[in-house]
Protein backbone atom coordinates (compact mmCIF):
# COMPACT_ATOMS: atom_id res chain seq x y z
CA UNK A 1 0.00 0.00 0.00
CA UNK A 2 1.50 3.33 -0.96
CA UNK A 3 1.84 6.07 1.63
CA UNK A 4 -0.40 8.54 -0.19
CA UNK A 5 -3.38 6.13 -0.22
CA UNK A 6 -2.75 5.14 3.37
CA UNK A 7 -2.47 8.74 4.57
CA UNK A 8 -5.65 9.82 2.78
CA UNK A 9 -7.51 6.80 4.13
CA UNK A 10 -6.37 7.51 7.69
CA UNK A 11 -7.16 11.21 7.38
CA UNK A 12 -10.69 10.45 6.21
CA UNK A 13 -11.25 7.85 8.92
CA UNK A 14 -10.07 10.26 11.60
CA UNK A 15 -12.34 12.93 10.12
CA UNK A 16 -15.26 10.47 10.30
CA UNK A 17 -14.58 9.72 13.96
CA UNK A 18 -14.20 13.39 14.85
CA UNK A 19 -17.44 14.24 13.03
CA UNK A 20 -19.21 11.45 14.89
CA UNK A 21 -18.02 13.06 18.12
CA UNK A 22 -19.48 16.38 17.00
CA UNK A 23 -22.77 14.59 16.22
CA UNK A 24 -22.83 13.35 19.81
CA UNK A 25 -22.26 16.87 21.12
CA UNK A 26 -25.10 18.17 18.94
CA UNK A 27 -27.34 15.42 20.28
CA UNK A 28 -26.38 16.11 23.89
CA UNK A 29 -27.25 19.79 23.46
CA UNK A 30 -30.58 19.11 21.74
CA UNK A 31 -29.54 20.14 18.23
CA UNK A 32 -31.22 17.21 16.53
CA UNK A 33 -31.19 18.47 12.94
CA UNK A 34 -27.46 19.13 13.27
CA UNK A 35 -27.03 15.68 14.81
CA UNK A 36 -28.50 14.11 11.67
CA UNK A 37 -26.28 16.25 9.44
CA UNK A 38 -23.10 15.34 11.31
CA UNK A 39 -24.10 11.66 11.47
CA UNK A 40 -24.43 11.50 7.70
CA UNK A 41 -21.11 13.22 7.19
CA UNK A 42 -19.37 10.91 9.65
CA UNK A 43 -20.60 7.91 7.65
CA UNK A 44 -19.78 9.64 4.35
CA UNK A 45 -16.19 10.36 5.42
CA UNK A 46 -15.79 6.75 6.55
CA UNK A 47 -17.00 5.51 3.16
CA UNK A 48 -14.56 7.87 1.46
CA UNK A 49 -11.78 6.35 3.59
CA UNK A 50 -12.54 2.98 2.01
CA UNK A 51 -12.59 4.50 -1.47
CA UNK A 52 -9.22 6.18 -0.85
CA UNK A 53 -7.57 2.76 -0.77
CA UNK A 54 -8.97 2.06 -4.24
CA UNK A 55 -7.89 5.52 -5.46
CA UNK A 56 -11.54 6.27 -6.26
CA UNK A 57 -13.14 9.65 -5.68
CA UNK A 58 -16.23 11.48 -6.83
CA UNK A 59 -17.43 15.05 -6.59
CA UNK A 60 -21.09 14.17 -5.91
CA UNK A 61 -22.31 12.41 -2.79
CA UNK A 62 -24.75 10.24 -4.71
CA UNK A 63 -21.87 8.90 -6.82
CA UNK A 64 -19.83 8.02 -3.71
CA UNK A 65 -22.76 6.19 -2.14
CA UNK A 66 -23.71 4.43 -5.39
CA UNK A 67 -20.14 3.25 -6.00
CA UNK A 68 -19.80 2.02 -2.42
CA UNK A 69 -23.09 0.13 -2.61
CA UNK A 70 -22.22 -1.44 -5.98
CA UNK A 71 -18.64 -2.40 -5.17
CA UNK A 72 -18.73 -3.12 -1.46
CA UNK A 73 -22.30 -3.78 -0.30
CA UNK A 74 -23.52 -5.72 -3.34
CA UNK A 75 -20.35 -7.85 -3.16
CA UNK A 76 -21.01 -8.59 0.54
CA UNK A 77 -17.86 -6.86 1.75
CA UNK A 78 -20.25 -4.83 3.90
CA UNK A 79 -23.75 -5.91 4.89
CA UNK A 80 -26.90 -4.87 3.07
CA UNK A 81 -28.08 -3.46 6.37
CA UNK A 82 -25.10 -1.11 6.42
CA UNK A 83 -25.95 0.01 2.89
CA UNK A 84 -29.58 0.62 3.86
CA UNK A 85 -28.56 2.60 6.93
CA UNK A 86 -26.21 4.72 4.81
CA UNK A 87 -29.07 5.43 2.40
CA UNK A 88 -31.38 6.41 5.27
CA UNK A 89 -28.75 8.72 6.72
CA UNK A 90 -28.35 10.39 3.34
CA UNK A 91 -32.12 10.87 2.88
CA UNK A 92 -32.62 12.18 6.42
CA UNK A 93 -29.73 14.60 6.02
CA UNK A 94 -31.12 15.90 2.73
CA UNK A 95 -34.62 16.27 4.21
CA UNK A 96 -33.26 18.13 7.23
CA UNK A 97 -30.93 20.36 5.23
CA UNK A 98 -33.17 21.24 2.29
CA UNK A 99 -36.82 20.92 3.31
CA UNK A 100 -38.59 23.61 5.31
CA UNK A 101 -40.36 22.88 8.57
CA UNK A 102 -38.74 19.50 9.15
CA UNK A 103 -38.81 18.58 12.80
CA UNK A 104 -36.33 15.99 13.98
CA UNK A 105 -37.18 14.29 17.25
CA UNK A 106 -34.70 13.20 19.87
CA UNK A 107 -35.53 9.58 19.03
CA UNK A 108 -34.93 10.09 15.28
CA UNK A 109 -31.62 11.82 15.99
CA UNK A 110 -30.55 8.98 18.27
CA UNK A 111 -31.44 6.37 15.61
CA UNK A 112 -29.31 8.23 13.10
CA UNK A 113 -26.48 8.49 15.61
CA UNK A 114 -26.57 4.74 16.21
CA UNK A 115 -26.56 4.12 12.44
CA UNK A 116 -23.56 6.39 11.93
CA UNK A 117 -21.75 4.77 14.83
CA UNK A 118 -22.37 1.33 13.30
CA UNK A 119 -21.15 2.43 9.86
CA UNK A 120 -18.02 4.15 11.14
CA UNK A 121 -17.06 1.26 13.46
CA UNK A 122 -17.74 -1.34 10.74
CA UNK A 123 -15.57 0.54 8.29
CA UNK A 124 -12.85 1.04 10.88
CA UNK A 125 -12.81 -2.71 11.55
CA UNK A 126 -12.64 -3.44 7.80
CA UNK A 127 -9.74 -1.00 7.37
CA UNK A 128 -7.96 -2.49 10.35
CA UNK A 129 -8.08 -5.90 8.63
CA UNK A 130 -6.76 -4.40 5.38
CA UNK A 131 -3.90 -2.77 7.24
CA UNK A 132 -3.08 -5.98 9.14
CA UNK A 133 -2.87 -7.88 5.83
CA UNK A 134 -0.34 -5.30 4.67
CA UNK A 135 1.63 -5.62 7.90
CA UNK A 136 0.48 -2.22 9.13
CA UNK A 137 -1.57 -0.99 12.04
CA UNK A 138 -4.02 1.85 12.42
CA UNK A 139 -2.10 4.54 14.30
CA UNK A 140 -4.83 4.96 16.93
CA UNK A 141 -7.41 2.85 18.72
CA UNK A 142 -11.19 3.10 18.61
CA UNK A 143 -12.83 5.07 21.33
Amino acid sequence: MDDKKKDLCLYRLENAKETLGVAKLCYDYGHYKDTVNRCYYAAFYAVKAVLALAKIDFKRHKDVVAYFNKNYVAKNIFSRDLGKQLGRLKRKREDNDYDDFVLTTKEEAFEQYEAAQYIVSSIEEYLKQIFIKDGLELPYESE
